[in-house]
């Protein structure tokens, strides 16, 4: 897990600020505030609505299976994880750059962790390779103890979202 201090995460969009790879895509936004969860990789900051960086998880609305072959609502349940880890208190996001849905792609931690790292490392979403690699040994990890999702099948979120494209 990454802990971040105040100090710490001041430093951290600094050094965001001045990286020439990343101010051509947006300057950087610290936003901070009480969260809502939308689904699995995606919060609610007052009006402004965000994407977790570097990871993917279930839609709401689908289905994965346990280890014994039983269907479980695997979307609804990384929407509670991550409901959970921004319950009760201010998250603080630094955002990257706007999705196709004009969302902020932003890092996003809650009590100095990486809210996106901590979704990934207990299996309830997984790394976007496509776009990051910041936590792929975050679900190899994840992958290897079972947790979560891993501990059954399911299908990538990305590809469950393309072959209900299809239809």
């Amino acid at each position: 897990m990454i802990f971040l201090s105040g100090l710490s995460l001041a430093l951290l969009v600094l050094g965001l600020a001045a990286s020439p790879a990343l101010a051509k895509r947006i300057d950087p936004i610290l936003l901070q505030g009480e969260a809502r969860a939308v689904d699995g990789d995606t919060l609610q900051v007052g009006d402004t609505r965000l994407r977790l960086h570097g990871i993917d998880a279930p839609e709401l609305r689908q289905i994965c299976e346990d280890s014994a072959g039983d269907a479980w609502a695997c979307g609804r349940r990384a929407a509670s994880e991550l409901a959970a880890a921004v319950a009760g208190g201010e998250i603080h996001c630094i955002s990257r750059e706007r999705d196709r849905y004009q969302r902020l792609v932003a890092t996003c931690w809650s009590q100095g962790r990486d809210i996106g790292q901590s979704l990934v490392s207990h299996g309830w979403a997984v790394a976007y390779r496509r776009y990051s690699a910041d936590y792929v040994r975050d679900e190899d990890i994840a992958r290897y103890l079972t947790q979560g999702m891993w501990a059954g099948r399911f299908e990538m979120p990305w590809e469950w979202r393309q072959a209900r494209r299809r239809q």
